[in-house]
């Protein structure tokens, strides 16, 4: 059975993220919560950890995983970002935003879009999810934690340790952080191309 650590949403405690943090770090996958939903969540070079992640959902090859990560800057180093996409980035982050940028070398093949060659990136505004990427100090490769055959993200943390106790290395209860996942921006077409409607005010767009 999979720990629970109960972490504040506002002043997560320090031993609680360093505990996290060791636990991705060795290959472990968890649940978190963000600023729109509840996420899974593994180490950016795991192999075998972001597959457990897609046996869970039952995605297929072309599902999109997403670097969330702690800055613009870090975004920087995984994503090719122009000066117009830097200024719309900027006016959302830190957000339940998720944009769509063509992938640098730094990511893993296995991680970009097949065809298109693209990758997911986000700056979510949550204290734990802050906390734990400060503390680990690269992005989380993340996927919303929707089960199969659901539509909408699990939001109930007594609920999504029932469900996956058995199936994650960590669930971190950070209370309910609602049903919406995040807004997905593709940023690389002008005007940017709204390809989900989720959390977040898109009317500046």
């Amino acid at each position: 059975m999979s720990p629970v650590f109960t972490i504040h949403p506002q002043n997560p405690q320090l031993r609680l993220i360093n505990q996290a943090v060791s636990i991705i770090r060795s290959g472990g996958v968890i649940v978190y919560p963000t600023d729109s939903c509840y996420a899974l969540g593994c180490h950016i070079g795991d192999k075998t950890a972001m597959e457990k992640i897609s046996n869970i959902r039952q995605t297929d090859k072309e599902h999109n995983f997403t670097l969330v990560c702690c800055d613009l800057s870090e975004i920087g180093t995984y994503a090719k970002i122009n000066n117009t996409a830097f200024r719309l980035m900027k006016s959302l982050t830190p957000g339940p935003y998720t944009f769509i940028l063509q992938a640098s070398h730094e990511v893993p093949r296995r991680l970009q879009n097949s065809k298109r060659k693209t990758i997911g990136v986000r700056v979510p505004d949550n204290p734990i999810v802050q906390a734990l990427l400060d503390t680990l100090g690269e992005p989380i490769m993340s996927s919303t934690l929707i089960m199969p055959g659901k539509n909408v993200p699990e939001t109930e943390p007594d609920k999504i340790t029932k469900l996956l106790e058995k199936y994650v290395d960590l669930i971190i209860d950070g209370g309910n952080c609602g049903l919406e996942p995040t807004t997905v921006i593709n940023i690389m077409t002008e005007p940017p191309q709204i390809l989900r409607h989720g959390k977040g005010n898109v009317e500046t767009l």
